[in-house]
């Protein structure tokens, strides 16, 4: 049976590991290296299907931990699917929850057979097995499921580190046996830490099993940025040329110009929505902080190198009045520009690429853009 994802690539940098490429889906072709928008529940907060469409979106992530707990697989599958659900025609990836479960569940218990935790949202106790995650993703309906693996926490102890990659190994041979879903990808976990004979040993135990691509998991877990680079940088150039390669979690621009570097094709992260909701802007020039005084009278817009909605029409100082009256339109605004700015910065990137011009644009971006708030 073919593949209902193909991964094309496009053009490789000569001076770096970069890439570009093309992802077809059931729900239509995404190019790659490209950023997805968080939608953890059937919703990227604040903003419509229209604004993503709007400002480039290509692809999603929703998450199916938190729609398997609400509004549940019954009321999903009532309504023809995630896609259905939430009125969003392009591609949509699906997280198996695993993070989520050993991030945000007080009591849990691991063993091979699967998880047993206390739900965090009213303390009911559930039981996720590699085998009921599938299942739930194939009821949502995504174009990409992806397998369920032991996220741990940061830690250098080889112990643990080893427990996981054998246990995710585990459950992405009996989440890939259970698979049927004709019309929808799955991509396997590569664990490890940042233990790299644990990470090439989890990777080619990951690729005897054979997914549709795969994805670098256990990052941003609590390491310092030179330990994910380091990482990255080492583990990426070894996954195979033909397969998609997905970088969970990660959510900065110097680390997506990093990543990309290394050959990387797929992020996402909550960052854009998260920091928009609490008045911080992503910029060329750093994060701009929209509350602070200094912007009361300030005609500027947020960023004056973007070409979105918020900063074509919106000044600084009008944003800081809806954050300093409590107006909802304040976080919408903000988390439109910097979902924006993210989708746009990975496409800018895909197009240095195919220029051969990728390591030029890295080091324009990362001698402007600072870090520190303003």
């Amino acid at each position: 049976m073919s593949s209902p994802i193909q991964y094309k690539l496009l053009k490789r940098d000569k001076q770096s590991h970069a890439r570009a490429g093309k992802l077809t889906t059931p729900h239509g072709v995404i190019e790659t290296p490209c950023f997805m928008p968080v939608g953890t529940q059937a919703t990227v907060k604040t903003l419509s299907t229209q604004d993503l469409h709007s400002l480039g979106a290509d692809i999603i992530l929703s998450n199916a931990y938190h729609l398997n707990n609400r509004p549940g697989m019954k009321t999903i599958k009532a309504m023809g699917g995630l896609h259905q659900f939430m009125g969003w025609d392009k591609p949509i990836l699906t997280d198996s929850g695993g993070f989520q479960v050993f991030s945000l569940a007080k009591l849990r218990k691991i063993t091979d057979e699967g998880v047993r935790f206390n739900s965090h949202y009213d303390g009911k106790e559930h039981f996720l097995t590699p085998e009921a995650v599938v299942k739930i993703q194939e009821d949502l309906g995504s174009d990409i499921a992806m397998v369920f693996d032991e996220c741990p926490p940061y830690t250098k102890d080889k112990k643990l580190l080893k427990q996981a990659v054998d246990r995710t190994i585990v459950w992405s041979k009996r989440a890939k046996k259970v698979h049927r879903k004709r019309k929808q990808g799955l991509f396997g976990i590569v664990q490890g830490g940042i233990d790299m004979k644990l990470r090439k040993e989890s990777l080619e135990r990951t690729l005897e099993i054979g997914f549709d691509g795969y994805a670098i998991g256990g990052v941003s877990v609590g390491e310092s940025r030179k330990e994910i680079h380091e990482t990255v940088e080492a583990i990426t150039p070894m996954m195979p040329e033909d397969k998609a390669r997905y970088l969970m979690g990660i959510g900065t621009p110097i680390d997506f110009l990093a990543a990309v570097e290394s050959g990387v094709d797929m992020f996402d992260c909550v960052n854009p929505t998260r920091y928009g909701r609490n008045g911080s802007a992503f910029t060329h020039r750093g994060l701009v902080v929209i509350r602070n005084a200094k912007y009361i009278t300030s005609k500027k817009p947020l960023d004056s190198d973007c070409e979105c909605f918020t900063c074509k029409n919106h000044s600084r100082g009008y944003l800081r009045h809806l954050f300093n009256t409590n107006e909802i339109l304040g976080p919408r605004l903000v988390s439109y520009h910097n979902v924006y700015f993210f989708v746009h910065l990975l496409k800018n990137m895909r197009k240095a690429i195919k220029k051969g011009e990728f390591l030029s644009f890295k080091k324009k971006f990362e001698m402007r853009y600072n870090e520190r708030l303003r």
